[in-house]
């Protein structure tokens, strides 16, 4: 059993992504009580202690005002997200949510770590996984490297059949479009990659239809072609 997986390509807790957050709170898998979330601002590690105290700030107010229980986790770096007590925090949640900041860097903590392996048996029990930005990014099989031109990346956890998700989509300059002519050189037969819009969401489960939500529209690429989804849309990942 699987839960949902919603990527966000900008928007975390704010209100234009209230409706989106109260389907997630009501598809969480938590029967009749209160659905517990846990706020996860690792991915801004980096950036210092206001900066992760801002994010996790902003996610508990968030999700308490639309009725949750909910705790940030101050994973911030390895040793801390090898630390059991998170791990246990984070087990216990219905929603695991990753909130923005370098991608290369959570993908870098997360991997083989104790929070890492408790959101995943959130997500494997029915609970659901919820990414923004860096977070939705490392879902993916790579993650390209801004700096090379997307001429070379790192790999992701690969738990969805995409090689790229490009968060913030729309408001990429239009420097950056060769960026994306490379990336989509790179795509194999079959392949696809997915690109979401600010302010906007893909909502969907492994081998189910998904959904766009939000503001804006969401984007799949394959080598050669490309199609773009409204809001309340569906398409397949696969």
């Amino acid at each position: 059993m699987n839960g949902l997986i919603a990527l966000l390509g900008s928007g975390e807790y704010l209100p234009v992504m209230d409706e989106v957050d109260a389907y997630l709170l009501t598809n969480s898998g938590a029967d009749g009580r209160k659905p517990r979330v846990v706020c996860m601002p690792t991915a801004a590690g980096q950036e210092g202690d206001a900066s992760v105290t801002r994010w996790s700030k902003m996610g508990v107010e968030h999700f308490t005002r639309l009725g949750a229980d909910v705790r940030a986790v101050p994973v911030t770096d390895a040793e801390s997200a090898n630390e059991q007590s998170h791990a246990s925090a984070v087990e216990e949640a219905d929603v695991v949510y990753f909130s923005g900041g370098d991608p290369t860097y959570l993908h870098q903590t997360m991997k083989d770590s104790l929070v890492w392996k408790s959101a995943q048996k959130v997500w494997e029990r029915g609970g659901v996984y919820a990414g923004c930005s860096a977070g939705a990014m490392i879902l993916g099989r790579e993650i390209p490297d801004f700096r090379a031109m997307g001429l070379r990346s790192i790999s992701a956890f690969e738990v969805l059949p995409v090689a790229f998700v490009i968060p913030h989509f729309d408001a990429i300059p239009g420097i950056w479009k060769p960026f994306i002519a490379i990336l989509r050189r790179r795509l194999k037969a079959g392949e696809i990659m997915i690109g979401v819009d600010e302010n906007t969401a893909i909502i969907g489960k492994l081998n189910e239809a998904w959904t766009v939500m939000g503001k804006a529209q969401a984007h799949v690429f394959t080598k050669d072609g490309s199609r773009s989804y409204g809001i309340g849309e569906k398409f397949e990942i696969k």
